[in-house]
């Protein structure tokens, strides 16, 4: 709101705009003029969403009663072969729209849905449109806390830009190997740059976790993902190295134990099966050994099929 009444957002809007033309927005570095072709992520100057719902699937305090206010973008930065998004992040599923609509999704998601946040998926290639459907929204009562869902593979200079626009980082971190990021994710850079993205994030945030106290949402902090991989724990095990030793011990983890070998995973050998529970619990069992302080891990209710997040605190 500060950014807005002093016209920095609108400031931030145009200078990304403008980047379009040579677009460098993420660390593919592309270079290609956005605004007559698509460049590197497959996204043009259009802004193309597979849905917006009310989504349940977050981290409890995400969640709030009625779900977060998930916004579902098209394409992604990434290549991941075991996406479970893929029929929009990877084929390009999904709906174009104006920013006006965009605009209209963010108030209908706050007035209408009730959701706890504006949870924005796969969104970097869009930012520009993001900020401008933001002016629009936040001049006709938009108040929601802003969720960036990411992949950790940003660039710092993007990631400057939303600082104080984005209230909640929630982040993953894939791989620590930059050679397993370009076999399983197709950049061959990853864990160079998630490493710098994460401490940026962290710069901007710090330890901050407000969680309101009346509806348990929260309204400020960073969430740290880590998807635990088959044949992968090692990877785990190193991202909780570097959080504990680079970034803090007292940092909010999301431990995930819901690997499925969907896509294309099935054509590579040590991603086509799912997660042991021995593999699990071993990154679990390493969690406590690093003395992390918040956070969730994940149980799985064989009777029901459902998952349960429990606190890990």
């Amino acid at each position: 709101m500060r950014l807005y009444e002093s016209g920095e957002l609108h400031k931030r809007r145009d200078y990304l705009i403008k980047r379009l033309e040579e677009c460098d927005l993420c660390p593919r570095q592309c270079k290609v003029n956005r605004l007559k072709t698509v460049g590197s992520c497959r996204v043009g100057n259009e802004i193309k969403i597979s849905e917006y719902v009310l989504y349940p699937g977050e981290e409890p305090v995400l969640k709030g009663e009625n779900g977060a206010g998930g916004v579902f973008f098209s394409n992604c930065t990434m290549r991941c072969v075991y996406c479970q998004n893929f029929n929009f992040s990877q084929l390009g599923f999904g709906k174009k729209i104006s920013t006006e609509s965009l605009a209209k999704i963010f108030l209908k998601l706050q007035n209408e849905m009730k959701a706890a946040n504006l949870d924005l998926v796969t969104a970097t290639p869009y930012l520009p449109f993001i900020f401008d459907a933001l002016i629009y929204a936040i001049e006709r009562g938009f108040r929601l806390p802003i969720v960036w869902n990411t992949s950790s593979y940003e660039s710092i200079e993007t990631l400057k830009l939303m600082k104080d626009v984005v209230d909640i980082y929630l982040a993953d971190i894939r791989y620590t190997s930059n050679i397993v990021s370009k076999r399983y994710s197709g950049v061959k850079d990853y864990w160079s740059n998630a490493q710098l993205a994460i401490k940026e994030m962290y710069r901007q945030i710090g330890e901050t976790f407000l969680v309101d106290e009346k509806s348990n949402v929260l309204k400020r902090g960073i969430i740290i993902r880590i998807l635990v991989l088959p044949n992968l724990i090692n990877q785990a095990k190193e991202a909780l190295k570097f959080l504990k030793y680079e970034i803090s011990e007292k940092i909010h983890i999301s431990l995930m134990d819901q690997y499925v070998p969907v896509y294309k995973a099935k054509n590579y050998e040590k991603l086509s099966r799912y997660l042991y529970k021995s593999e699990y619990k071993e990154v679990v069992d390493y969690l406590y050994k690093l003395g992390f302080e918040n956070g969730w891990i994940q149980t799985h209710n064989l009777k029901e099929g459902n998952e349960v997040f429990s606190t890990s605190q």
